[in-house]
């Protein structure tokens, strides 16, 4: 009887105890459970964007690619892109925290994310590099400078800045010339596809920007925005004219232009920032069907 009392009296604290230490057995991170870890380290701001928006730009030019040339290393391409997106949230965290010579629990979380997802980077790249029969590379090139850009401002805690969120917009759009090429397209053609795509993204960017702006009761010029559609409008109009992108892509920068005058208006800025980034997901959706049906039907 004593041994039992004993026992229900020590078990508590030792089953704790064990608990404790397993909870530590990881190099001194906790055991993640129900997105944060057992210290309350939340899981989902270390391991994913938290930039909405961005999911849509990453899989537009994914989308188009290999929706005018699919490929298996097309395929692969996309899910490096996706990869390589993945890594830019936990790396920015883990270099932030090595720059102030800090390390805690979100460090060690944010290093396993980062080397995770750079495992995956790479290793579709290279499956992508192996199963391909034409050369992808050269609009990589073009895309790198402007990542770069986009990861300083990043370290620099201005990831909101409109370089930052432009640059890296059109680092993603050249995506799709990359899986263009990788399916079989000349490198012309391909970078003509990731314009149409940095123009719809870049004004999308503005114009969102603006938009929210005003809601908060901030000044911001209207002017300036539909001078920017309407440029994106009159530059994909000529492309359309000498028969290089389809009208059908024509109409699709007329709608975009049109939204971007309705969506200022003062009626129209009580709609709720979420369902905002809806609408931008479908113009987007659309710019890529207007591009790819425009382009297979010749219209």
């Amino acid at each position: 009887m004593r041994d039992e009392r004993l026992c229900s009296t020590v078990s508590p604290v030792t089953d704790h105890a064990s608990r404790t230490t397993f909870r530590f057995a990881l190099e001194g991170g906790y055991v993640a459970s129900s997105g944060r870890s057992g210290t309350g380290v939340h899981m989902r701001p270390i391991a994913l964007p938290t930039e909405h928006g961005g999911w849509g730009m990453l899989g537009a030019p994914i989308l188009l690619g290999l929706w005018v040339a699919p490929s298996p290393a097309g395929v692969w391409l996309g899910l490096s892109a996706l990869g390589a997106f993945l890594t830019r949230q936990p790396l920015k965290l883990a270099l932030a925290d090595w720059r102030r010579g800090k390390r805690s629990l979100r460090t060690v979380w944010a290093e396993r994310f980062g080397l995770l997802y750079g495992a995956l980077t790479l290793l579709a790249f290279l499956v992508a590099w192996n199963v391909s029969a034409h050369p992808f590379w050269a609009p990589l090139l073009v895309a790198a400078p402007l990542a770069i850009i986009q990861f300083r401002f990043d370290l620099l805690k201005q990831s909101r800045a409109l370089t930052a969120e432009l640059c890296g917009a059109a680092a993603l759009s050249v995506l799709t010339s990359s899986i263009a090429q990788a399916g079989g397209w000349a490198i012309g053609p391909a970078l003509l596809l990731a314009l149409l795509l940095a123009l719809q993204a870049v004004t999308a960017i503005v114009y969102v920007g603006a938009r929210l702006r005003l809601a908060r009761g901030a000044p911001a010029r209207r002017a300036p925005i539909h001078l920017l559609h309407l440029a994106a409008l009159g530059t994909v109009s000529g492309l359309a004219w000498f028969d290089l992108t389809p009208w059908l892509s024509v109409a699709a920068f007329a709608l975009l232009a049109l939204r971007a005058w309705l969506g200022l208006l003062p009626r129209s800025l009580k709609t709720p920032t979420p369902l905002v980034g809806v609408q931008e997901l479908g113009f987007s959706l659309l710019t890529v069907a207007a591009i790819a049906i425009g382009g297979q039907l010749g219209v």
